[in-house]
């Protein structure tokens, strides 16, 4: 996957905003893993689903993908069901080619 497959025109300013944050979040990685999550179930996310992800998008890039891929353990505060949906959406990295990786 090489990037957005969506288009954000049925999408209301706020998941326009998340869709594009997931995307573009400065390590490739996060971006398959956000940007696919956000492309499959953001238009069905509740107002506090929304929030929950945002904070979670806040959290730095280095630190989400270590919890997700399991090489640290993910802090209590994010062993939520939002947490291991967004978890269940990762790639597999070992498909990547090696100039991603």
């Amino acid at each position: 996957m090489t990037g957005i497959s969506r288009t954000s025109a049925d999408l209301d300013p706020r998941r326009r905003r998340i869709l594009f944050r997931a995307w573009h979040r400065g390590i490739r990685e996060m971006d398959l893993i956000l940007g696919q999550f956000a492309e499959a179930e953001l238009s069905t996310l509740s107002e506090a689903q929304l929030d929950e992800l945002e904070t979670i998008m806040g959290e730095e890039d280095n630190d989400l993908v270590k919890w997700i891929i399991g090489e640290q353990p993910v802090p209590a505060h994010y062993q939520t069901q939002m947490f291991q949906r967004i978890a269940a959406y990762r790639p597999d990295f070992d498909k990547l080619p090696e100039e991603m990786k």
